[in-house]
């Protein structure tokens, strides 16, 4: 009886560590996915398509997904909170850009590590009293966020304890707060600002400090209630991801993705948003 278990345990063991497509494929050949629709350069929802999102998330999963064979549709489901319940029910396999969350464990299966991590900046006018070193150099002083800003738990903690933080519907109304001078400083992602300041003609009037101030992780997580959650799909992804920082490949799509967005807020009909 041992020896068949055994024999059955390194059966086991052989087929999962041959590369066999076939088998991921007869479980699932088509992931959908979807993610916040206001989250540039990430995800945004496509203004050419409205049904669907684009971004760096999404080149990059569907870079990999399809050396793996799967396929992968990103459409749009709403607001954050929308596109959380999709998944949560299974209606929709996985989120491309799930900030890692404790209450969400239950539901969500994250795939580590993170597929882009997403660097907030302190960023001031370039005439600026304020000197930035560490998080503690912010207190006293007015600064601004926008609300779709997703911030580590701790670090949200720590703003709402010892911070004196504004919070704006998007972006856009962020820098102009600080332009205006009714804000201090404000809290950015590196990409998102630098477009923002650019769109708004105010790139050589601020300045962003380089050390990040917060850090979250933009994950791939996948409903426990989807048909697509396996071992197989998670352990490859999370593989390819692992590869990412080596390849290049993150930084040539985020660049790409950035150019993309800022054309976008460039046109008259759009309204800039994040």
């Amino acid at each position: 009886m041992d020896l068949r278990r055994w024999s059955g345990l390194w059966l086991l063991l052989s087929l999962s560590a041959l590369p066999l497509l076939s088998i991921a494929a007869g479980k699932c050949e088509r992931l959908v996915v979807t993610g916040s629709p206001d989250a540039p350069p990430y995800l945004w929802q496509d203004p050419q398509d409205p049904t669907h999102l684009i971004g760096t998330s999404a080149d990059l999963l569907q870079q990999m997904a399809g050396e793996l064979g799967v396929k992968v549709e990103l459409l749009y489901a709403g607001k954050r909170s929308q596109a959380l319940d999709e998944v949560r029910s299974g209606r929709i396999d996985m989120l491309a850009d799930a900030p890692l969350m404790e209450s969400q464990l239950e539901s969500l299966d994250y795939i580590q590590p993170p597929l882009v991590e997403n660097d907030y900046l302190v960023w001031t006018r370039k005439d600026s009293v304020l000197v930035y070193n560490e998080a503690q150099d912010l207190r006293g002083h007015v600064g601004a966020v926008s609300e779709k800003a997703r911030l580590t738990q701790p670090f949200e903690t720590y703003a709402q304890e010892q911070l004196t933080l504004m919070s704006l519907p998007n972006l856009t109304q962020v820098f102009q707060k600080l332009l205006l001078g009714e804000a201090e400083y404000v809290l950015a992602g590196r990409y998102a600002g630098m477009a923002m300041a650019q769109t708004l003609g105010m790139a050589s009037d601020v300045k962003a400090y380089p050390q990040p101030i917060d850090q979250p992780g933009l994950f791939l997580a996948i409903s426990r209630n989807s048909a697509c959650n396996d071992p197989w799909i998670r352990g490859q992804l999370s593989k390819k991801m692992t590869e990412l920082p080596a390849s290049g490949l993150t930084e040539a799509v985020l660049q790409r993705n950035l150019e993309r967005w800022k054309a976008h807020l460039q046109q008259p009909v759009s309204t800039p948003k994040q």
